[in-house]
């Protein structure tokens, strides 16, 4: 696998918005999170991840992005991050960007040209426009639909008022697909690359990293039958053999930083097909999302597990290890909420950390937040909205971290009126409660992430399974054994001392919704 700096690195996902706010406009900003590395610090982490902070309306939270080379004011613009360049590499964290290669804000100012330019021109050559199908074009180009809900096209008003022709957006409107089959989208986006690189980032996440090639043709998708934020590796929008082109265009520039690392988000589930992401002239690493997608159970753990590691094994590469990020439903929340669910996502915390390859934690994880339960009028994810508000969205997993005190906004910021509401009930969530008790998610996190990087036996970077019943996990990394158990009675612990467990182990045996090592 080669010994860079990322081969088993622990990544700290951080939503900037909700993170801490610094300057009390309710949103959180690039200086509340220099403010808060010492709990980075504390954690361990080698680096974190930033979403995106780059200039846009925000009509999707910073993924639509209208100027990929600036920082949004919201954020506290380019001196801001700057500031946090300095403070994290001097704290040996480095600093990973978000970058979003497969759309643009509609307020780009490419598309302001694309929609005041004529069919057939440059400057609609940048993206996807087509003509409708029926009678005077009145129907969209094909049946794609959002991934976000309703359909994949807006039909635009041409400059004499007429009716005209219809752009792709697999995202939301405001989000038009680039066209990268065009020589100046691939040169525009190297220049983005370069220019952060210069600027001292460490690395990107690539969003949609199994998207920007689209099919010859745009073919009819066989089925519209997909659930919202869904994916099928036989979905035409997604992993066409193009993006591989891509890809190799990308590391080309990326290789002239030799301690770069580009990670990309990868919802391709066959093995064969996602390790081809991951060839040494392509990405560095691949998000593998079989853990999120595998419920509270040994038997689906076992499998996520060891076809991760497969898929990575396919092509040389570090595997990669999440439970949650800023699209899916909090751990607590989906291992089935209240004490349950926080003694299960503190389990999985070890079975993740355990496991050998590159890490992510998203921030407020750590803390064992809960998915918020936000009234309807406070919701602002365009999910909400383009489902007709029958799908929550993902603003749940996206309410600001707890800090201190016992009431909203709970050291986050100095206004109550948060971008998103905080829950009442989070007082004996905060960072600073759970710092101070032994017992904690967060404690647990920081005991168990210091053993990781100081015990000899994570230098191994293969697992052995062991011997146990169904509805136990458990598997040997060098000297270290990592049991979890998902069933109702308690089960033996092996011979060993334990060095870490979610929950103290009584009479030699662990209590279901737990895990624990052992030397």
């Amino acid at each position: 696998m080669g010994s860079h700096w990322w081969t088993d690195a622990v990544f700290y996902q951080l939503y900037p918005r909700s993170f801490a706010d610094s300057d009390g406009d309710g949103v959180g900003d690039l200086d509340g999170v220099t403010a808060h590395l010492d709990h980075l610090q504390q954690l361990t982490v080698d680096a974190i991840w930033l979403n995106p902070v780059t200039v846009s309306p925000m009509v999707d939270h910073g993924y639509d992005v209208a100027d990929p080379r600036a920082v949004d004011p919201l954020f506290g613009g380019a001196a801001a991050l700057d500031r946090l360049l300095v403070a994290a590499h001097a704290r040996g964290i480095r600093v990973v960007m978000d970058v979003v290669p497969n759309h643009t804000s509609a307020a780009h100012r490419w598309f302001v040209e694309a929609l005041a330019a004529a069919p057939g021109s440059p400057a609609r050559g940048r993206y996807f426009f087509r003509d409708g199908r029926g009678p005077d074009g009145a129907r969209p180009p094909n049946n794609w639909i959002s991934v976000f809900g309703g359909p994949a096209w807006t039909r635009v008003t041409e400059a004499d008022g007429s009716p005209g022709q219809w752009y792709l957006h697999l995202f939301a409107p405001e989000q038009p697909d680039l066209n990268w089959a065009n020589p100046e989208v691939v040169a525009d986006f190297a220049t983005t690359v370069r220019f952060w690189l210069e600027r001292g980032v460490d690395g990107f996440r690539i969003d949609v990293a199994h998207g920007m090639a689209k099919p010859p043709g745009l073919p009819d998708m066989p089925t519209t039958d997909i659930g919202l934020l869904a994916h099928r590796d036989d979905d035409p929008r997604f992993n066409q053999p193009g993006v591989h082109a891509i890809h190799r265009a990308i590391r080309a520039v990326v290789d002239d930083y030799p301690d770069a690392v580009t990670i990309g988000e990868v919802w391709v589930r066959d093995n064969t097909a996602f390790a081809a992401y991951l060839r040494p002239d392509e990405l560095h690493l691949g998000f593998n999302f079989r853990l999120v997608q595998a419920d509270f159970d040994a038997a689906q753990i076992r499998d996520a597990i060891e076809n991760s590691l497969a898929a990575a094994a396919l092509a040389g590469a570090p595997p990669t290890w999440t439970l949650a990020n800023h699209d899916v439903v909090r751990t607590v929340t989906r291992y089935g909420g209240g004490p349950v669910g926080r003694a299960r996502a503190a389990a999985m915390a070890l079975v993740l950390l355990a496991l050998p390859g590159v890490v992510f934690v998203y921030n407020g994880e750590e803390l064992g937040l809960p998915e918020a339960d936000l009234p309807d009028a406070a919701r602002q994810d365009p999910v909400w909205e383009r489902s007709g508000h029958t799908e929550p969205g993902r603003d749940g997993a996206r309410v600001p971290l707890p800090w201190s005190g016992d009431a909203p906004p709970f050291g986050f910021s100095t206004t109550p009126r948060t971008w998103l509401p905080m829950p009442d009930d989070w007082a004996e969530l905060t960072v600073q409660r759970q710092h101070r008790d032994p017992a904690s998610t967060l404690t647990l996190y920081r005991r168990a992430l210091e053993l990781r990087r100081t015990r000899p036996e994570f230098d191994d970077d293969q697992i052995d399974w062991l011997g146990a019943p169904d509805d136990v996990v458990a598997f040997r990394r060098g000297a270290l054994v990592c049991l979890l158990n998902t069933g109702q009675r308690p089960v033996a612990l092996p011979a060993g001392r334990v060095i870490v467990a979610s929950a103290a182990p009584e009479g030699g045996a662990l209590a279901p919704d737990a895990a624990a090592w052992l030397i």
